[in-house]
């Protein structure tokens, strides 16, 4: 008699998940978001899916999929999307480029409204940065800047536009900023701060999705912030945002992107001109 598998090693998970399954989750991911997951990522897409199942007691990660492809829950689709999508941000991220945005702002300051996007905004903290660094460049809590906040994940574009968040996350940030920009919570709110209201007057939160064939988002922008998102795409679904997003961009308009991130492939679409920088190359315009 064959020994009896020990609780180590007999597989242990409340769903059934194949192989056959995994590829459909990698495939329909794709098509949706563009993003490209590697087969380490199969542990997270079933522990993040497997909370969908629950929630709608369905018994087999085969039965999900079927109800996604059979297109009936559009809803669904969203919340798949979401599980899925690694919202991983912080304030003043790689901080150069905030240095070289204030400054960029300062040269531009005759002009009447200068507009900014932030095409991967996440849970916010990203164009707050944008924000604070337009309010210290200017000196005033009603700068003449205008931000737009996008992303494909509806939940974080949610805690954006709260504006609302653990103390633990502005810890970093200098005590006058801080004082400044950041409303401390009390009672029930304690352990919380809130970017204060003027902050959250110059940001739109709106949901884009980047694989959609135009961004309907107006312009054109004096920055755009598309900072370590690409990296979970292809390169032929990274040329494909990039001949979009670059249109976008106005004379002389800088595209700040993740440390990361190479475009060598996109060298007709996009020039470097400094430290994870680039403007549109000669010719590429609406």
């Amino acid at each position: 008699m064959p020994p009896t598998p020990s609780p180590a090693s007999a597989d242990s998970r409340e769903f059934e998940f194949a192989d056959r399954d995994f590829r459909r989750v990698c495939e329909l991911i794709h098509q949706r978001a563009g993003i490209a997951l590697a087969p380490a990522k199969r542990d997270m897409v079933y522990g993040r899916l497997s909370r969908r199942l629950r929630a709608l007691g369905l018994r087999s990660f085969r039965d999900y999929l079927d109800l996604l492809e059979s297109g009936e829950d559009e809803d669904e689709w969203q919340s798949f999307t979401n599980a899925l999508t690694t919202n991983l941000t912080s304030f003043f991220r790689e901080p150069h480029h905030f240095d070289k945005l204030r400054e960029e702002l300062l040269q531009r300051r005759h002009e009447p409204t200068l507009k900014l996007w932030s095409c991967a905004s996440s849970t916010g903290e990203e164009p707050y940065s944008m924000a604070i660094t337009a309010c210290e460049a200017f000196g005033t809590l009603a700068p003449p800047v205008r931000i737009l906040a996008t992303d494909v994940d509806t939940q974080v574009l949610e805690t954006g536009a709260r504006g609302v968040y653990p103390v633990d996350r502005v810890s970093s940030l200098d005590p006058a900023l801080r004082r400044k920009y950041f409303q401390r919570g009390s009672g029930p709110n304690e352990g919380k701060c809130r970017v204060v209201p003027a902050l959250r007057q110059l940001i739109e939160f709106r949901q884009l999705n980047l694989l959609a064939p135009r961004y309907d988002v107006g312009g054109p922008f004096s920055a755009v912030f598309c900072r370590n998102v690409m990296i979970y795409f292809d390169k032929p679904t990274q040329r494909g945002i990039l001949s979009r997003l670059v249109p976008h961009l106005g004379d002389d308009g800088l595209l700040y992107t993740g440390h990361s991130e190479n475009y060598l492939h996109a060298a007709d679409l996009i020039q470097p001109c400094g430290r994870t920088l680039y403007r549109a190359a000669r010719g590429v315009r609406a």
